[in-house]
């Protein structure tokens, strides 16, 4: 297996990686099991609602980014591959862990909040739109497509710019989605060393700091691929509905939803990212198993 440099070895995640945390991961504790919790049932509606089932889905496509993390090409494992992140990242079994995790902690009060305002005629557009943009797989193009859009709102001096990156921030905030991406690849890259797939030359405080070194370069990137994908993800709305939206998902209560599905995300996410971890050192770079 590779060995892992500190330093130059050490490369960023894809875009794909980058985006969907900036949109979804957050670091929040999750609260203990609330008397006025949803039930079962709320939930699962809850999640189609909302497109938050989507969004889980979607963190299957972000399994292309490992390799990279470990300083290997993407195509390192060979064909077997696709096999194993299918099985690894299984989205029946994501589902249930959203479920197990939300039973525990959404309240009801801010589960119906949720649901009124994604239920209207509105809010299902904008799922509808949402669920779309999670499951393009080519990012690059959507990447490109974005800044695209935003390169001509700036050319008109277009207030729908700052209202973008107002959006951005109500969701999860460049400083969370940082903290979220370096945890992820930090927890990845130790289950790989304990795996026998990589050698750490690093343990987890020296990881931290090597990142925060890197931290300024990696906090624009986020910033310009969030404004892209929001820009891409929202195209087909107005202003006003673009504005409406950002109001809505400052509310309070929508706070709360969002910091708590934030926290869901993250932790599946990083939960699947370690067990790939140990399953890779069953396989060998270049071949089939």
């Amino acid at each position: 297996m590779s060995t892992l440099a500190p330093l130059a070895q050490l490369r960023p995640v894809s875009t794909i990686f980058a985006v969907f945390l900036t949109c979804l991961a957050a670091m929040s504790v999750l609260m203990p099991r609330s008397a006025n919790a949803a039930d079962r049932d709320q939930i699962e509606a809850f999640l189609t609602t909302t497109g938050f089932d989507v969004a889980l889905d979607s963190i299957a496509l972000t399994s292309s980014s490992a390799p990279t993390m470990l300083g290997m090409e993407p195509d390192a494992f060979g064909a077997d591959w696709s096999r194993l992140t299918k099985q690894v990242f299984d989205t029946e079994q994501m589902h249930e862990m959203a479920l197990g995790i939300l039973e525990k902690t959404l309240d009801e009060d801010v589960l119906d909040h949720a649901v009124e305002f994604y239920s209207s005629d509105l809010g299902q557009r904008l799922v509808e739109a949402e669920n779309a943009s999670h499951m393009v797989e080519d990012d690059e193009l959507k990447q490109e497509q974005g800044r695209a859009i935003v390169a001509g709102l700036v050319q008109i001096s277009s207030p729908r710019v700052d209202v973008l990156n107002r959006m951005n921030l109500a969701i999860s905030g460049t400083e969370t989605a940082l903290r979220a991406l370096q945890e992820v690849q930090i927890r990845f890259l130790l289950a790989a060393s304990a795996a026998g797939v990589v050698e750490l030359r690093l343990d987890a405080d020296g990881l931290r700091a090597m990142m925060r070194e890197n931290e300024g370069n990696l906090r624009a990137a986020l910033q310009q691929s969030a404004l892209a994908g929001a820009a891409y993800t929202y195209q087909a709305f107005s202003d006003e509905e673009v504005e409406g939206y950002t109001e809505a998902l400052e509310n309070p209560k929508m706070q709360e939803v969002y910091e708590l599905l934030n926290a869901v995300q993250y932790e599946i996410m990083a939960n699947r990212f370690e067990v790939l971890a140990q399953k890779m050192a069953d396989l060998h770079p270049g071949q089939d198993i």
